[in-house]
């Protein structure tokens, strides 16, 4: 990836080739619709070929050393520093992102690899004593773990890199090859990264990355020969795809519609500085955004106030600005969906207290009250700047209504009395638990991912990589007799 290629080709890999088709797609950017670079559809055929060269290349990948997948790994870590600047400028340009948010995500994702360097000198096994019974006297067993097959990682466009790199890293850390399908609206990014990952000494055809028809994505979801589907996206879509995957493993990283409680003891002025951060960083287009807030009745007035007085201040304008706080949605079609959303909740009783407006790709920060649990911007996932305002009376109450959803994916819990943090942990039906921040919170190398319609199996290289391999046991019988 160079500053040269930004707006010019950039081909696709696949079997251990840099590649062309009939089919050029351009990449255009949502805040201008100015070209941000071609790329290319991968024909039916040269998809078969990547399925062949990971299937093939799964044979040396699995048998590679520890210190080669290592190395490997370190020189990843070593060009994403050296080339984070111009990553970000191009997730800014495809996805959308401000310049300071796209940065943030670069830097994470050389974290995301520096936990699969060093992950990748842990995955350790155990010694089992057998001899439990006279008739097992002397026997014993080892137990190891090994990569599954090749993984189809598919992707969306909010995280164009770092959710990629969730996928890429510890499939190279357990000795996995892969097929990489980038989102169509930002593919760039992901393609810049198998780059890299190629350039780093990856054998030919154990990074695969192209953008293909839904027929042909289906089909590798359908094929045997691809022995895990990790997906990050809609739950529809997760669903629908499990539901194809056959005798696949599958880890579904879906959708939330994250709520957060905020009790009267917490510090309500750093409660508002997270909420804002967490409702309307990147436009609310992350899957772990904050949607629902539920506030202390005591402390509701002043937070209110603390809260929109700081969604006023943010400066909506171009993703390249350093003064930007909040770039376009991926698309105008996204924001009239979202904005459908608000005038539908007004139109039955929600009361606007800040936004509303849409301006083709660009919805203004909007904060909702006197919602209904029914309505689509408490039930579902709105993934744009929206967010809903209500009070609670107990803890217990606060906990049953974020519970009160089809999703899981992670709540937070903004308080210092223990009682009820541990009630949050107990009761709360989510994968992650944040306490005094945000569910927006994320740390890359800790477990991640949802209950209920928000997905199964968790990622972070570590967790991931449990996802990716088996265990496999050896019996051993030393006498022979």
């Amino acid at each position: 990836m160079s500053t040269q290629t930004l707006a010019q080709e950039h081909k696709f890999l696949a079997a251990g080739e840099w590649k062309t088709s009939p089919h050029p797609v351009e990449i255009r950017s949502p805040y201008n619709g100015e070209v941000v670079g071609i790329t290319y559809e991968a024909s039916p055929e040269q998809v078969e070929q990547a399925v062949q060269a990971a299937s093939q290349a799964f044979h040396q990948t699995r048998s590679l050393p520890t210190w080669r997948r290592a190395e490997i790994l370190q020189n990843i870590v070593q060009a994403l520093k050296a080339q984070q600047e111009t990553i970000a400028r191009l997730i800014a340009l495809e996805a959308g992102k401000p310049i300071k948010m796209a940065r943030a995500e670069a830097t994470r994702a050389v974290l995301t690899f520096t936990d699969a360097l060093e992950e990748s000198k842990r995955i350790r096994g155990e010694w089992l004593p057998l001899d439990l019974d006279a008739n097992s006297t002397g026997r014993f067993a080892l137990v190891r773990r090994f990569p599954v097959g090749p993984v189809l990682a598919i992707t969306p466009f909010n995280f164009p890199v770092n959710l990629v790199a969730h996928k890429l890293a510890p499939a190279l850390a357990c000795g996995a090859s892969a097929i990489l399908k980038p989102p169509p609206q930002a593919p760039l990014s992901t393609m810049g990264l198998a780059r890299i990952a190629h350039e780093a000494g990856a054998p030919p055809g154990a990074v695969n990355s192209l953008l293909c028809g839904i027929p042909e994505a289906q089909g590798m979801v359908e094929d045997d020969r691809l022995k895990v589907l990790s997906f990050t996206g809609s739950a529809a879509v997760g669903w629908a795809l499990k539901a194809k995957a056959g005798k696949k493993r599958v880890v579904l990283e879906l959708g939330g519609n994250a709520g957060v409680a905020i009790h009267s003891d917490a510090n309500l002025d750093f409660a508002a500085d997270r909420c804002v951060m967490g409702g309307f960083a990147y436009s609310g287009q992350v899957c772990i955004s904050v949607q629902r807030i539920y506030v202390h009745q005591p402390a509701f007035d002043e937070f209110a106030s603390k809260l929109l007085d700081r969604v006023k201040r943010l400066r909506l304008g171009d993703p390249l600005s350093e003064q930007t706080d909040m770039g376009p949605m991926i698309s105008a079609q996204a924001a009239q969906r979202a904005e459908g959303w608000i005038q539908d909740a007004v139109n039955a009783g929600a009361h606007l207290l800040a936004g509303g407006e849409r301006d083709g790709s660009f919805l203004q920060p909007t904060v909702l009250t006197r919602t209904k649990p029914e309505m689509n911007v408490c039930a579902e996932e709105v993934f744009a700047p929206v967010v809903t305002l209500e009070s609670y009376d107990n803890i217990e109450d606060a906990l049953a209504r974020i519970n009160d959803s089809p999703y899981g994916l992670q709540a937070g819990v903004f308080t210092n009395d223990m009682r009820a943090i541990m009630q949050a942990f107990e009761k709360l039906e989510a994968g992650g638990i944040i306490v005094n921040d945000v569910p927006t919170y994320r740390a890359d190398p800790m477990p991640y991912g949802g209950t209920k319609d928000s997905g199964i199996g968790r990622e972070g290289v570590r967790y991931a990589i449990q996802e990716f391999t088996e265990p496999r046991v050896l019996v051993v019988n030393p006498s022979g007799a």
